[in-house]
């Protein structure tokens, strides 16, 4: 799946809730703004390797990190470098759970997205 194509239906809204709700969840977010291993993303925000594993496997699942290669470690192991596939996320609860993704080219997922124009920028 690449970056700028990311497709999802509005039964994946489940999936990317209950990954951004999970313990780390967004500070592994945080941290994959740049192509990092596992052990990289464990080692910055301090959490134990399993739990970060766990983590990764549910954001790539949700569409919100993912894979973009394998680079040979330190200890000369293959690793899987991840990197975030979005900058940012709105989400509005009002009527139903829009989404809307801003991943550097306010790229539009398969989500229905609010027709309100972004402000922050």
């Amino acid at each position: 799946m690449s970056r700028s194509q990311i497709k999802q239906t509005e039964g994946d809204s489940a999936t990317v809730l209950s990954a951004l709700g999970s313990k780390y969840s967004v500070e592994i977010l945080c941290a994959a703004d740049t192509p990092k291993s596992a052990q990289a993303l464990s080692e910055d925000i301090e959490i134990p390797i399993a739990t970060c594993y766990r983590r990764i496997e549910e954001l790539v699942n949700a569409g919100l990190l993912t894979c973009e290669g394998r680079r040979l470690s330190d200890e000369g192991r293959r690793t899987n470098i991840y990197r975030r596939t979005l900058d940012e996320i709105e989400i509005d609860f009002s009527r139903h759970p829009n989404f809307h993704r801003n991943d550097g080219q306010r790229q539009k997922t398969g989500f229905k997205t609010s027709s309100r124009a972004d402000t922050t920028g």
